[in-house]
């Protein structure tokens, strides 16, 4: 009995992915089915009807957006993706946590399907290239398919070995329902002890969970799409990323597609002082307080390489 706990304890631990299946078993299309909670988040958004607006409801979604936002960007994508600065465990699972209630999924399994991006960026194999599916598709039918969600363990070797990354992606559900609940908790502490922020449990619930939760998912969800149809190029690549300022803004960054695209690896996105790229501010102001060091530099030689000669 003590065996079989201990081992049903070491499942939840360790990585028991299931092995890439052949091609021909994977099932395709959307899951209408496991999309339900997804596509209850955005009829949520429609409370606001019931439950008004205060400015403090307001700030507090900007605020929650912009900190879960920085949780994607800098630690699911630049870090977990790219290894584009360092970090310790601890700091890194908080920021995973922060990424993981924005309710894009685990950061193991969005760091393995954006390596697979980078290798078949709009070739066949590419998940969401408006080039080859189109806008929707790339945009949100993705996400939704059943051949997506499996988490890509082969290209995942380097974070496989860490069971607090492992147990996160398991269950990565479960993190936007507990913070769903903390933020209706908070909502209804302050209109118990600070009636005049003028909020409460269920409009801090709307405006502070579910809608900056489906402002951010289609923040992030644009630079699949918009990004890779609308803006300009700098570099001569086989690839249609652009550079969107309007994406970068809304992304802390990630808007310059084309850039990334270019040379992945760098901590920063904006390769030029006038490329906003709040993720890399935020970045380079922890690094001065030791919470991740070591930020890939962007040498002089690979900015300038391959640029088209109408590029600014």
């Amino acid at each position: 009995m003590t065996s079989q706990f201990i081992g049903l304890i070491k499942g939840y631990f360790t990585p028991e992915y299931d092995p890439p299946p052949p091609e021909d078993k994977i099932k395709k299309g959307i899951d209408w089915v496991g999309s339900v909670p997804f596509l209850l988040f955005h009829l949520m958004c429609a409370g606001v009807i019931w439950v008004g607006w205060s400015p403090f409801a307001v700030t507090f979604a900007a605020v929650f957006y912009f900190i879960r936002m920085f949780g994607i960007t800098a630690f699911y994508h630049r870090y977990f993706a790219h290894h584009s600065f360092d970090a310790n465990r601890v700091y890194s699972f908080i920021f995973a946590f922060l990424g993981c209630s924005a309710m894009q999924r685990g950061p193991l399994w969005w760091a393995a399907i954006h390596r697979h991006h980078h290798i078949f960026t709009d070739v066949e194999g590419d998940v969401h290239s408006p080039l080859l599916q189109g806008f929707w598709w790339s945009h949100i039918g993705w996400i939704l398919a059943y051949e997506n969600k499996r988490t890509r363990i082969e290209y995942l070797k380097d974070w496989l070995r860490y069971p607090e990354l492992v147990l996160l992606d398991k269950f990565a559900l479960a993190v936007p329902v507990l913070t769903g609940v903390l933020v209706l908790a908070t909502g209804h502490l302050l209109h118990l002890y600070a009636p005049g922020l003028g909020t409460d449990g269920p409009q801090l619930l709307v405006w502070g969970f579910f809608i900056s939760t489906v402002m951010c998912s289609h923040a992030t969800f644009s630079i699949n799409s918009i990004d890779h149809m609308f803006g300009s190029r700098r570099y001569d690549l086989p690839d249609t990323s652009r550079n969107n300022l309007l994406m970068a803004v809304l992304t802390l960054g990630e808007g310059w597609h084309n850039n990334h695209h270019h040379y992945p690896v760098t901590a920063r996105a904006g390769f030029f002082w006038w490329e906003i790229d709040f993720t890399y501010y935020m970045l380079r102001i922890l690094s001065l307080i030791g919470i991740v060091k070591n930020l890939r530099p962007l040498p002089d030689r690979i900015r300038d390489r391959n640029r088209l000669q109408k590029s600014k």
